[in-house]
């Protein structure tokens, strides 16, 4: 430690980004802040890297500790270190962003910091750079989504084309026509039937897809064709 005095220590944070869908929104999972600066205003999930942890590990205790998940899609997504984005002290923030299905885990988050879902067109103004980290993150979703089937991480094992519809939509904010959108769907091939149907919404309902895994390690391009001129969104 000797050959480093000369130099000022600077904290690691580590903040989460957490999207969810529900069956017809994509959302964000937010906590009133209940510390200063900035106390009782909305913020992303975060806390401090402690001396014994990897960001990974830090990552996954902060999010099990603050809202009861464990064991979901996370991923880091970049580094923030403006000087002065934290007021209180010089904090580089290492952001991840995590994806679920709400209805999956609804019954695990933890009411302890009064988490709250907000749709991304009505969050409320978050504290320090989080809203910067929430823009950069849509951006990510949306550039590995047109390549990966990392949207499936917010849908149930079973699903509607609906349902995959209106997660879509909700990404990329936009809409897609219906026609087009189950046409391209079904020519990707990577989709099984299903017998049973969704009647929730109507008495006609919809049939239930899997995505077939193992076809998709082949065709992995199918996933452009979700998305007409993806590149435009990105």
């Amino acid at each position: 430690m000797t050959n480093y005095a000369e130099h000022s220590p600077i904290l690691v944070a580590i903040d989460c980004i957490i999207f969810g869908f529900d069956g017809n929104d994509i959302k964000l999972l937010l906590i009133k802040r209940g510390f200063a600066p900035a106390k009782n205003k909305w913020s992303l999930m975060g806390g401090f890297l402690l001396p014994n942890e990897t960001l990974d590990e830090a990552a996954n205790r902060i999010l099990k500790q603050l809202t009861g998940l464990e064991g979901v899609y996370l991923e880091q997504l970049n580094a923030f270190s403006a000087v002065n984005r934290d007021p209180e002290e010089r904090t580089i923030s290492v952001a991840y962003f995590a994806l679920i299905d709400i209805h999956k885990y609804e019954k695990q988050i933890s009411d302890q910091y009064h988490a709250e879902w907000f749709l991304l067109s009505q969050k409320p103004k978050l504290i320090f750079d989080h809203d910067e980290m929430v823009a950069l993150a849509q951006k990510q979703l949306r550039y590995k989504a047109a390549l990966h089937p990392i949207l499936f991480e917010l849908l149930p094992d079973k699903f509607t084309i609906p349902q995959l519809q209106n997660l879509y939509e909700g990404v990329y904010d936009t809409v897609f026509d219906n026609r087009n959108f189950t046409r391209k769907l079904l020519s990707t091939g990577l989709f099984v039937k299903q017998a049973a149907k969704d009647k929730s919404t109507s008495k006609k309902g919809a049939f239930y897809y899997k995505l077939d895994k193992r076809k998709y390690k082949v065709k992995q391009a199918a996933f452009l064709n979700f998305v007409p001129k993806a590149d435009k969104f990105l």
